[in-house]
């Protein structure tokens, strides 16, 4: 064999030297990419959809939430769940307890699964909070960099503001007390309705639960505490019927007031114009036979979207004094609603839609004022008055046809809806009821607050004359419609009906309950009416009856009796 020369062996080791090293160096490479790539995070099990990212996850945040967590400010806001429950198998359902059931049962299951992730995060981190379940929100107290990290996740739908309302609700007028024996008195606000019609067919309202939604009630005054279906007679039973949603302030009542209580006069007043009557002449209320609940989310005036929406929780199932079990059996069935949330102060259109929504898909039927701030058109902005599923209310001059110069007008564009509002219209000047001031005290007021029960308590005579319609709410719009005293205006739009001045016209009741079927007489007998002169040429013909006295209806949630002291009756 042929030896290899010195410099051909020195050759072939520095080959194998120079192949060695790249072997080397491509097998380091290979581990420093393992290395590298085994660093990285994991993803994640629950993907975060791309257009979740930080600038889409601030468009989610409402301006109001914006400025007032600016600078390390901290706020009150409302995280709203992308995953709202879907009611609508409510109105398959015949009866107004399987609405109700069906309703509170499908909330609650919604946000008790839909909820748990958030909660557990803001507990980890001791975050103030509190859970809602008519919108499945959960009301927040924290600075811009939760807001910030609570828009970000893909189960929240936006970020919304709880301000603090202003309402600029009437004033009372001159308080007066009405003497034991005063002469007796029908309201004509009342009169102009055709109520008095209606109670001599002997339906006044019975069986019957008219909510307030206000300032609160002084369940005391004369007119109101033989309604209040908390009175068994002896004391006041609040358990199911009464719930304040002011959890500091208060005015005169303080907060969480164990008893209905107004610290402002507004709740009275709005009630005894549903329901009032003293029993002795002071004739103040549409359907005296029917009986009230209240929840106060109201502090002197001043709510948030927090008191309002907890007060509707409260009466989709309503539950003890200081919390409890809900009770959808013991809901009301139309509530009264003279207040507003306005976007110029914070609220966000949408803010309270989803809670009004529950309301009705329950059978229960949200009477709203339409505001106070016309004579303008496009003055209806403020929820929940803008809303479809609400009952919307213009004020007429007391005993005319012509509409309040501060009654809202339509079309809604807050929205972009246009659509018509008010719904109906109702009288809403120098209406006369209740004060908070004294149980025989009475005071006047003018405002859509004053219309607004006046359309409460035609609802609860149209139901007890006619119980077929009783928590339908669709059919009670359109026959309290179709009956109204049409007010032809071009002011905001075509003339109708309806139109954005007067809605579908004037409620007249009478022609309601005789157009919503054929009511079901009482046995009791009833008075021969007796014609009287309408208050102006423009007002229908029909007659008025004196009524007949009235029975005291059966509540209809009997109460049991606690052993509580009655409390001292409030100023």
């Amino acid at each position: 064999m042929k030896k290899k020369s010195a410099s051909q062996s020195a050759f072939f080791k520095l080959r194998v030297l120079f192949g060695v090293l790249l072997c080397f160096a491509a097998v380091t490479i290979v581990l420093l990419a393992l290395g590298k790539a085994s660093a990285q995070p994991r993803t994640p099990a629950v993907q975060i959809n791309p257009r979740w990212d930080g600038f889409n996850a601030a468009s989610k945040i409402a301006p109001w939430v914006m400025e007032h967590t600016a600078n390390g400010q901290e706020a009150e806001f409302f995280v709203v769940l992308a995953d709202q429950a879907d009611l609508r198998g409510a109105a398959a359902l015949r009866t107004k307890a399987e609405k109700g059931r069906f309703v509170y049962d499908t909330l609650r299951n919604k946000s008790q699964i839909t909820q748990g992730a958030i909660l557990q995060w803001l507990r980890e981190r001791g975050i103030e909070h509190r859970s809602f379940f008519s919108v499945n929100a959960i009301l927040v107290k924290g600075s811009r960099e939760v807001a910030d990290a609570l828009a970000a996740r893909p189960d929240v739908a936006r970020v919304e503001g709880n301000p603090i309302i202003h309402n600029n609700l009437p004033q009372p007028g001159p308080v007066e007390q009405a003497p034991p024996g005063a002469p007796a008195t029908i309201e004509p606000g009342i009169t102009y309705t055709h109520a008095p019609d209606v109670w001599a067919l002997g339906f006044t309202g019975q069986d019957i639960v008219v909510a307030s939604a206000d300032t609160g009630v002084r369940w005391t005054h004369n007119a109101l505490k033989p309604h209040y279906r908390g009175w068994d007679g002896e004391r006041p039973i609040t358990d199911y019927n009464w719930h304040d949603s002011i959890h500091s302030g208060g005015g005169v009542c303080g907060a969480d007031s164990p008893f209905p209580c107004d610290d402002f006069f507004h709740g009275s007043h709005t009630t005894g114009t549903a329901i009032g009557d003293d029993g002795t002449g002071n004739q103040i209320g549409m359907a005296p036979g029917a009986k009230w609940i209240a929840c106060r989310n109201m502090d002197q005036g001043n709510g948030t979207p927090a008191t309002y929406i907890e007060c509707m929780d409260f009466f989709l199932a309503p539950y003890p004094v200081g919390g409890g079990q809900g009770d959808p059996t013991k809901a009301p069935d139309v509530t009264i609603n003279s207040w507003g949330c306005p976007p110029s102060e914070g609220c966000s259109a949408n803010t309270l839609q989803a809670a009004v929504e529950a309301q009705r898909a329950a059978g229960i039927m949200m009477v709203v004022a339409a505001g106070n701030a016309g004579s303008a058109c496009s003055t209806v902005v403020d929820p929940p008055a803008i809303y479809d599923a609400s009952y919307s209310i213009g004020a007429l001059n007391t005993g005319t046809d012509t509409i309040a110069s501060f009654s809202s007008r339509g079309p809604v564009t807050i929205d972009g809806s246009n659509r018509i509002k008010p719904d109906i219209s109702a009288p809403g000047t120098n209406t006369r009821s209740c004060s908070n001031s004294a149980d025989n005290a009475y005071t006047t007021a003018s405002g859509t607050s004053m219309a607004t029960p006046h359309i409460s308590g035609a609802v609860a005579l149209l139901w007890s004359a006619n119980p077929a319609l009783q928590n339908d709410i669709d059919t009670t719009e359109t026959t309290l419609n179709d009956a109204a005293h049409f007010i032809s205006s071009t002011q905001c739009g075509t003339a109708g009906p309806p139109n954005n001045v007067y809605g579908w016209g004037r409620v007249d009741i009478l022609a309601a309950v005789a157009g919503g079927g054929t009511p079901t007489p009482t046995p009791t007998a009833t008075a021969t009416p007796t014609a009287t002169a309408t208050p102006t040429a423009t007002a229908t013909g029909t007659a008025t009856a004196t009524p007949t006295p009235r029975p005291t209806p059966t509540p209809r949630f009997a109460p049991t009796p606690r052993p509580r002291p009655t409390p001292p009756p409030r100023p």
